[in-house]
């Protein structure tokens, strides 16, 4: 991090007095993680003086996580104070207009459900504010109003020929007939609740003005994933009434019409609002609208080539005309913003080099500076805040580091790489390597850790994942390679969309130069080398695995939740959308590109042991693909594989020992087959 020479000094002439850090002596292993902390959220207080963050922790005999509230001061000097311990799982954190408490989402006590909680920002006990039987799904605060504002489900019923049938048979779950829609009320201090929308529409998400005068919502015909990705919109409410801006910018003009609508914020005026229109295939982009008289206008932000980070952004209105963001550039995190004025964006760089640092969830300008979480290559992530300057470099202050304990542990490098595909496009994406190693010593076991999404990307920091093996297998000796294969974000438009059409094809090619690449630098010993992801991880090594004759022996596999047939995938998982995009049709429209796709049809070629994952209530990519993969193997290849399948998990795997015995799997058939 760049300081002023005078700082410089002044840190320097500080350490003096100090301890020198500890000797870095502890092996990490898969064990190591339950004691893991993570920052998901923060809020600042209107005074900037302060920070809200929830904080997750493991629970070994719960075998979950959860957050509780903290607060800590922006100026450095304070230490953080825990507000809630009951592992409520608080989240979303508002500050209230006077600063002295701080609104969550939490499940407590005697209201498991989630309700909305008022938490002293000086410590107490918390308040229920809101008490529905089921729960709410959503809420908002208006600071100028000092008004609550929640959303819960409601069940709309569809009259059609068959009702009397369906409510005469109501056993049998029907596809039609009643529909999961929202209500919106309003809990004003003290006062009662006031239903104000009931519009027989799903509200996924929902953004309220500071004075309560306007609700921006993202809503669809029903709570499914089908018409949330593809028939979504942005309503506004005012006044009683709601009405729908243009959406063409989005959905009929946007380059896919099936775009997630997500992050919804307004600008302190509450003139304006904002949404990051969430593209497979496509780069994300920021769309704003704002009001002209009595008619809303609609537009593009103009990101001119920068890309937002992966799947989407949080949003944090800078002033009236100027939108905060998350970027991604070769696996870093930049901060970004972009004026309605001007017409630009621009990256705001916090030191010297903006590279080699990831942004993590909320970001927000308060008077005093930039508050972030942010994870680099030689340090997990920490809470940090920038105090701008305006003739020396600005000054940044670690306020929170939640894993002080891991100062002893033998972190991997991490590192950028890039090599050449054959097409002769760049590709890159970070790199682990073992505690000591350097160039020149023995080469290593390689495993390529290939990211799911793909419209995403693999990051240059510090983070201990289970699902794409960072940090556990480099700790064990392993070279660990992360490639950003074509379709992945920060390397430009075309980078992303040259996957379309061409799964199982160019993208297979780039990962494999890299491990082409390692080998011809001395770094991966190709004897051993193993393949492994989750989800389109998963699909990729599937992919790799069903090649026939390909250019470097894989060793081992593990297979995380991961697609077989594309045209199953079209037909049972929770996005049909995802396939049509990427094979530029439905099934009977391009069933060329659908059996290219599929590794279905390359099962014969498989000689890799194969380990497989997946949780037993994966809509997204359901677990037949998985039976299907270890049925070829086992039954008719005849490959060495093991199947898991983890009862209840859904996409992710949620549960703390099931994480660790994916770790634990994975080390021991990689250690079997490769070492």
């Amino acid at each position: 991090m760049r300081r002023a020479s005078a700082l410089f000094l002044l840190v320097t002439l500080a350490a003096v007095g100090r301890a020198a850090p500890p000797e870095r002596t502890h092996d990490i292993t898969p064990d190591d993680y339950a004691s893991v902390n993570t920052i998901t959220e923060i809020a600042v207080s209107p005074d900037g003086k302060r920070v809200a963050y929830c904080l997750a922790t493991w629970d070994k005999k719960a075998d979950n996580r959860r957050t509780d509230l903290w607060v800590v001061d922006t100026d450095g000097r304070g230490k953080p104070t825990q507000l809630t311990k009951d592992r409520a799982n608080d989240r979303q954190p508002k500050w209230s207009g006077d600063g002295t408490s701080i609104y969550v989402l939490a499940n407590r006590g005697d209201k498991p459900k989630p309700q909305v909680w008022k938490v002293p920002a000086a410590g107490g006990d918390p308040k229920a504010i809101t008490s529905v039987e089921a729960g709410i799904t959503g809420y908002d605060y208006a600071p100028k109003a000092d008004a609550v504002f929640y959303s819960i489900d409601a069940t709309a019923t569809d009259e059609d020929d068959f009702s009397a049938l369906r409510k005469k048979f109501d056993k049998p779950e029907y596809g039609s007939g009643k529909r999961t829609v929202s209500e919106i009320f309003r809990i004003e201090k003290d006062g009662k609740p006031e239903k104000l929308i009931a519009e027989k529409r799903y509200v996924r998400e929902f953004a309220v003005t500071r004075d309560g005068q306007r609700i921006a919502m993202v809503t669809a015909i029903d709570d499914t994933v089908l018409k949330s990705e593809g028939e979504s919109r942005v309503d506004v409410w005012e006044a009683g009434k709601v009405v729908t801006p243009p959406t063409d910018v989005y959905r009929a003009k946007a380059a896919s019409p099936y775009a997630w609508l997500e992050h919804l914020a307004w600008n302190p005026d509450g003139t304006r609002f904002a949404f990051c229109a969430v593209f497979d295939a496509y780069p994300t982009e920021i769309v704003s609208g704002e009001l002209d008289g009595s008619t809303w206008k609609v537009k593009l932000l103009n990101r001119q080539g920068k890309h937002v980070r992966g799947y989407g952004s949080p949003l944090q209105w800078m002033t009236n005309q100027s939108v905060a963001f998350l970027g991604d550039s070769h696996g870093d995190v930049p901060f970004a913003s972009a004026n309605l004025a001007s017409d630009e964006a621009r990256d705001i760089a916090f030191e010297q080099s903006a590279v080699n640092y990831s942004l993590w969830f909320p970001m927000v300008r308060p008077h005093t500076g930039i508050i972030r979480v942010q994870g680099t290559p030689t340090r997990m992530a920490t809470l940090v805040a920038t105090t701008p300057r305006k003739k020396e470099p600005d000054e940044v202050v670690t306020l929170v580091d939640p894993n002080p304990h891991t100062a002893t542990w033998k972190f991997p490098t991490v590192e950028h790489v890039t090599w050449k595909a054959p097409d002769g496009t760049n590709v890159g994406g970070p790199l682990e390597l073992p505690y000591g190693w350097k160039k020149g010593d023995k080469p290593l076991p390689l495993v390529v850790a290939i990211h799911g999404g793909p419209t995403t990307a693999s990051y240059n920091d510090l983070r201990f994942d289970p699902h794409n093996g960072r940090m556990y297998f480099a700790a064990k000796g392993y070279a660990v390679l992360c490639p950003n294969y074509r379709g992945s974000t920060g390397y430009g438009d075309k980078f992303v969309t040259d996957l379309i059409g061409k799964e199982n094809d160019i993208e297979v090619k780039d990962i494999l130069a890299g491990i082409q690449h390692l080998i011809k630098e001395g770094i991966a010993d190709p004897d051993r080398i193993a393949v492994m992801g989750w989800s389109n991880g998963g699909y990729l090594t599937n992919c790799l695995i069903t090649l026939k004759d390909p250019p470097v022996k894989i060793r081992a596999a593990s297979s995380g939740a991961g697609i077989v047939d594309t045209v199953a995938e079209w037909g049972f998982n929770d996005e049909p959308a995802y396939p049509r995009v990427f094979k530029k049709g439905l099934p009977w429209e391009t069933p060329d590109v659908y059996k290219a796709t599929s590794p279905t049809y390359g099962l014969g070629n498989v000689k890799t042991p194969t380990l497989i994952h997946v949780g037993g209530g994966d809509e997204r990519c359901p677990p037949g693909h998985s039976r299907m993969l270890h049925r070829a193997l086992k039954e008719y290849v005849k490959v060495p594989t093991e199947l898991l399948v983890y009862p209840g998990e859904p996409h992710g795997l949620t549960k703390l020992s099931n994480r660790v015995a994916k770790m634990e799997w994975d080390l021991a058939w990689f250690e079997k087959h490769l070492r």
